[in-house]
């Protein structure tokens, strides 16, 4: 079963030897260039996208606006992302050893943002790659699930795979 990762987790991509990506540093923050008037009344966040390449070839990744999708609070709302203000990964060429970072904005309901889910799809020398989700929320530790054994049964990456595991086995029930 597939179970997401937590944010600041790293995702290998077995189809792009050498080709990784995670989602990370999820944090309450004002975008640079003023608020949307769209987003009146919402809290805004901003969280990294960061595309790394440990392989022997270089990548071209694209990492745009409908590769994104951001969802928050328990039923899992969308959030208002912040195209403007957010800064993407259009057609670069990520040479090994090196990293290309998005920076993106979103914006919701304060109350909403403790449970924040990511789901990214990119595509890698025109071609597209599996989806990957990483869940998080404003003001949780960030790291992997090795970083913090004591968690245990607490984590949210925990309480992300039994929600998932409840989920799979109603459907097949």
């Amino acid at each position: 079963m597939y179970e997401p990762n937590v944010v600041g987790d790293w995702q290998e991509y077995d189809e792009h030897s050498g080709l990784r990506l995670r989602v990370h540093r999820l944090e309450q923050a004002e975008p640079p260039r003023g608020r949307d008037d769209a987003a009146e009344g919402l809290t805004y966040f901003r969280f990294r996208v960061t595309v790394e390449n440990r392989g022997t070839e270089r990548f071209c990744v694209h990492l745009e606006d409908g590769q994104i999708d951001v969802r928050i609070g328990a039923d899992g709302e969308s959030a208002f992302m912040d195209w403007r203000n957010s800064q993407f990964v259009e057609g670069y060429d990520v040479y090994p050893l090196r990293r290309a970072t998005a920076v993106l904005y979103a914006a919701g309901p304060e109350a909403a943002l403790s449970r924040v889910d990511v789901q990214i799809q990119l595509r890698v020398d025109d071609e597209w790659a599996d989806r990957r989700m990483w869940s998080g929320g404003i003001g949780l530790p960030e790291g992997t699930a090795c970083a913090q054994p004591s968690a245990g049964r607490d984590s949210l990456a925990h309480q992300v795979s039994n929600f998932l595991r409840d989920q799979a086995e109603e459907g097949t029930a």
